[in-house]
């Protein structure tokens, strides 16, 4: 049997379980704020990062909706693409959010 290569944007530790809840975590801002409530999903590294992400992309989209007034609520449709990413193991790299929560030490 031939051994196809892991890409590096794929973590081949992260679970089944682990990509539901990040996929849950940006169709549904809510539940990326009960998971950082749960100890046991907080604990694993791939859920955190994208809850923390979830929350801070929808602050910033939510803010650019309002300023906008309502023309930047398509980017939502965006959160859809990342959860769907993130189904699919991948660390998604959001342009300055992702810097930014990683310079603020959440994740």
């Amino acid at each position: 049997m031939s051994e196809q290569p892991v890409t590096p944007e794929v973590n081949p530790e992260v679970t089944s379980d682990d990509k539901l809840w990040a996929l849950l975590s940006y169709l549904f801002p809510l539940i990326a704020v009960i998971v950082l409530l749960m100890e046991d999903k907080k604990a694993r590294p791939f859920i955190k990062f994208h809850a923390v992400q979830s929350i801070a992309v929808t602050v910033a989209l939510t803010i650019i909706a309002t300023v906008t007034l309502g023309c930047g609520s398509i980017l939502f449709l965006v959160m859809i693409w990342w959860g769907i990413e993130a189904y699919q193991g991948k660390m998604v790299e959001i342009p300055f959010i992702t810097n930014f929560i990683k310079n603020q030490g959440w994740v």
